[in-house]
């Protein structure tokens, strides 16, 4: 659950075609090349083919060097305008192809659109370093920001952060040492972009093949009717097919009885890019690892996490540790104390067995069941997906007054997808949400956010920002919609919040705003939103069942409450331990090849991560940290969880949970984007600093 970093090579990456294809291509009737005269000026999806992004990749890199060049050999001496202003503007067409180009990607890809994806990582970066080691546009960079020039706070901050840019980017290395610089940045591109093909090819090659319909226990009958589908497309004529995407994989294990049969849907899902194949990803973290070190020392830092959290709100690795270091104790403690008491439940069904990690999510539903008398699955009813996309709807409304209106017929990439213009409470414009809902073969796994277009003003006018949520649930089947289980009701709300996060922007320049935030600044408005979704008053607005329309049961909902904080320490473990992996990955400062699985184990012994629980994230599929812009920075779902727990505990304090002056506040702090410190948003959204206290209080600790 994530936003995804779309602008910079390092990220994700993007794609080209074979040169054939590009002789045949009419550049005047490349829909990525022309005006949008759609409606809202969204991308022409209906129109775009695979054929289109190599030669508009081209030549927008074309036309985006000769804006660079223009601004370079100028004659007039630099300003704000001619210079910062100026950059700030240049590149729109190759901004507008990426922006689509990685949407489309993540969510609809094929071998086609991936082969362009690694054939154009290494040019794309080469462009980028085009421009940030291009020493004449510095030179007019730097005298500006070594100026006491008169400017509004948001051209301060752009100033800063197009300098900062620069300097990250290696405008201070020696010229003998750029060259070098030019090779790992194109070498990091085309390796990121092959570690996400090689995880969603691992996701889908792996099979567990079902034939006794006893050994899936109580599986929700959506995930149930999704793998019968799926093993029919695999060429069975019978049975049930699990990949080992989350959103398959996970209700297996809660639900199927046969130990043995979990263990292969355990290992199916926790060993992928290890299995010494051709889509093996080991070969490849080594060669990030050492080429991240090298390149932060070339910049002039001792590791990677250096590098990275110098431009973030922690600043330091040091910090980021200690701040895991508090909660690791009490999270440790509490998932031991559930471990046994998983284990005792175990021994009651079979003396002899042994508990162990695939074991434990199919005894958390029992424990469940039997100490609090709940069972997951009586909830799912009351959290059919259209329902709580309007639940998330009706809490942006009630806290801001907007509105969501569907609009059939509109350009999409998928059927599947659903798009919806935002306006203000009066019918003002906002922007343009794209809604993806559910997992394919097609897709990368996981939820996240993009932002196709950000908000901002261009010749003194407004810009509205188009966004995506994209998300893995089952489709529904013939007999049943997709029902939801709390904590993926809980993730609509989520990606929702980084939806919000981009559509109330209200800045003047577009690299300052919506999500365009340091790392652990930016999941702060999406886990806040989670927090409305188990609040009584909340729940009474959607959470009806799908068949009779009743509101779920008070009863129900109380019983959910007391069970909450059970697993709690399993959750925060799994999470913690990922976010301890990637840290110890990026402290690293000697050039030196690891051995992956070595390195791994060893550093989850060094923390004591008891045997029955695996990192959320393995090293070899952990695409947020080698494929997704949060290396050194997958802490940061903690640090905002200190954040999203204080500021919605103002809410309940206050006695209203759609308090409008907090909501304006709230309204206020997302709306800036990065062009103020998000400290400083904080406090004005809550009146001063965060404390940990009421992240202590939710997880029970």
């Amino acid at each position: 659950m994530y936003k995804i970093v779309s602008l910079l090579i390092g990220s994700l990456v993007l794609f080209s075609c074979k040169t054939n294809v590009q002789t045949q291509t009419n550049m005047t009737e490349n829909p990525l090349l022309m005006e949008w005269k759609t409606p809202f000026g969204i991308p022409p999806f209906d129109k775009i083919q695979n054929e289109h992004y190599q030669p508009a990749f081209e030549t927008a890199m074309h036309q985006h060097q000769a804006e660079i060049d223009k601004i370079v050999n100028q004659s007039a001496s630099p300003t704000f305008e001619n210079t910062i202003e100026a950059l700030e503007n240049s590149g729109a067409t190759l901004k507008k192809i990426k922006a689509v180009f990685f949407a489309i990607n993540a969510a609809h890809t094929n071998d086609t659109l991936q082969q362009i994806a690694k054939d154009m990582a290494p040019k794309l970066a080469a462009h980028q370093d085009q421009i940030y080691l291009n020493d004449a546009l510095f030179q007019r960079v730097q005298s500006l920001y070594v100026q006491q020039l008169k400017l509004s706070d948001e051209q301060f901050k752009l100033l800063d952060e197009t300098y900062k840019a620069f300097v990250r980017s290696g405008a201070n290395v020696s010229e003998k040492d750029k060259p070098r610089l030019r090779e790992i940045n194109a070498r990091l591109a085309t390796l990121s972009q092959q570690f996400g093909n090689n995880e969603l090819n691992e996701t889908n090659a792996f099979e567990l093949y079902i034939t006794d319909e006893k050994d899936l226990g109580n599986l929700p009958e959506g995930t149930k009717a999704n793998a019968a589908e799926l093993a029919i497309k695999n060429g069975h004529t019978f049975g049930w097919s699990f990949n080992a995407q989350r959103t398959m994989i996970e209700p297996f294990l809660q639900s199927s009885p046969n130990k043995d049969l979990r263990k292969k849907a355990f290992d199916g899902y926790a060993l992928r890019g290890n299995y010494h194949n051709d889509h093996d990803n080991k070969v490849l973290i080594q060669e990030m690892v050492m080429l991240r070190t090298e390149k932060a020392k070339l910049l002039g830092f001792d590791s990677w996490a250096a590098f990275v959290l110098d431009n973030s709100m922690a600043k330091t690795p040091e910090i980021v540790m200690q701040f895991l270091d508090k909660m690791w104790q009490p999270a440790l403690k509490m998932a031991k104390a559930e471990r046994d008491t998983l284990a005792v439940q175990m021994k009651k069904d079979n003396p002899n067995s042994v508990f162990s990690a695939e074991d434990w999510r199919y005894y958390v539903e029992k424990v469940r069941k039997e100490k609090y008398d709940f069972n997951e699955d009586e909830t799912r009813p009351y959290f059919e997906l259209s329902n709580v996309v309007n639940g998330a709807f009706t809490l942006a409304n009630k806290l801001f007054g907007l509105k969501f209106v569907e609009k059939q017929n509109l350009p999409k990439w998928h059927p599947d997808q659903q798009v919806f213009e935002v306006t203000e409470a009066d019918g003002t414009h906002v922007g343009i949400i794209y809604m993806d809902y559910y997992a394919r073969a097609s897709k990368r796994g996981g939820a996240w956010m993009n932002e196709l277009r950000e908000q901002h003003y261009e010749n003194g006018k407004p810009v509205s920002p188009i966004v995506t949520n994209n998300f893995n649930f089952p489709a529904p089947s013939k007999d049943q919609p997709t029902l939801l289980s709390i904590s993926e009701a809980e993730t609509v709300f989520h990606e929702f919040g980084h939806g919000l996060h981009g559509l109330l922007s209200n800045v003047k320049y577009a690299s300052l705003s919506g999500t365009n935030v340091p790392r652990d600044f930016v999941e702060f408005p999406s886990q806040i939103l989670e927090n409305w979704v188990t609040e009584p008053e909340m729940l009474r607005l959607f959470a009806k069942h799908y068949i009779t329309g009743e509101v779920i049961p008070k009863t129900l909902v109380e019983k959910m409450e007391k069970a909450s904080q059970f697993n709690q320490g399993f959750n925060t473990v799994e999470y913690m331990a990922a976010a301890y992996l990637d840290m110890y990955w990026h402290i690293l400062n000697s050039i030196e090849k690891q051995d992956i699985n070595k390195f791994e184990t060893e550093m989850m012994q060094k923390i004591g991560l008891i045997d029955e629980i695996i990192p959320r994230y393995r090293s070899t599929y952990f695409q947020h940290i080698f494929s997704g812009g949060y290396s050194a920075g997958y802490y940061s779902y903690q640090w905002a969880e200190v954040l999203d727990a204080d500021g919605f505990a103002a809410f309940k304090e206050s006695g209203d949970l759609f308090n409008q002056d907090l909501a304006k506040k709230y309204r206020y702090a997302i709306s800036k984007g990065g062009s103020v410190d998000g400290m400083e948003l904080y406090k004005h959204f809550r009146g001063r600093e965060p404390k940990v206290d009421a992240l202590l209080k939710k997880k029970g600790f």
